[in-house]
């Protein structure tokens, strides 16, 4: 059996950690010198020191970026800008993949991109967010409602302490569409407020109001 059918008989999955590798490789008298002959070939990619990937010609389903931000860095699930765009609250594509975690504040620079992580602490980081799939691969995300929030509580740029400034943040510069706010789940929204007890985000909650629609008897 050659190299490349044993590491996929052994391998489940296209992102694999250093320590899937080597057992994959585990019956060559020198895995290291393997590795490095991998890497040179393109067969594998290495994603970050410890962190792996087939080849583009060598997978046999597409890479999900978004299940890469999780493996980079946890525990962490994808927020902020990214999930926004994901979630189609933003018009623009988001070319960075946006995460936040319980860990410190980091940025990693990959082959496949730029992937962020922001630090949210405790009960704030706890709520929100969701299981979704790319094909077959899962990944955590924020719901709709923990993207935003996260959002306008990470931002330093706004401050959100008067109801006045909400309108030209949300809409004007983040370019949320206002039908989007619409749809959002109002007590999965309380619940994510609650968590963070915090003036900023019970002004958000408290600004969206006035895109709900009125309830017929």
């Amino acid at each position: 059996m050659n190299t490349i059918a044993q590491m996929r008989r052994k391998i489940n999955g296209e992102i694999f950690d250093y320590q899937a590798l080597m057992d994959a490789l585990a019956e060559y008298r020198k895995p290291r010198d393997r590795i490095t002959k991998l890497l040179a070939s393109g067969v594998i990619i290495r994603i970050k020191k410890g962190l792996y990937c087939f080849g583009e010609v060598f997978r046999k389903q597409p890479l999900s970026r978004e299940h890469m931000a999780n493996l980079i860095y946890g525990p962490s699930y994808v927020s902020l800008e990214y999930a926004l765009s994901y979630h189609s609250l933003i018009p623009e594509r988001v070319e960075v993949v946006t995460s936040v975690t319980t860990r410190r504040s980091s940025d990693f620079n990959t082959p496949f991109g730029t992937f962020t992580y922001r630090m949210l602490k405790g009960a704030r980081y706890a709520v929100g967010a969701v299981l979704e799939t790319t094909g077959t691969t899962p990944f955590l995300v924020a719901s709709p409602e923990k993207a935003l929030v996260d959002m306008v509580w990470s931002d330093k740029r706004f401050s959100g302490l008067r109801m006045s400034e909400y309108d030209a943040y949300l809409i004007d510069d983040l370019r949320i569409d206002p039908h989007a706010l619409r749809s959002l789940d109002r007590i999965r929204l309380q619940a994510i407020a609650a968590a963070y007890d915090s003036a900023k985000i019970k002004n958000l909650i408290s600004y969206t109001k006035r895109f709900e629609v009125p309830s017929h008897a």
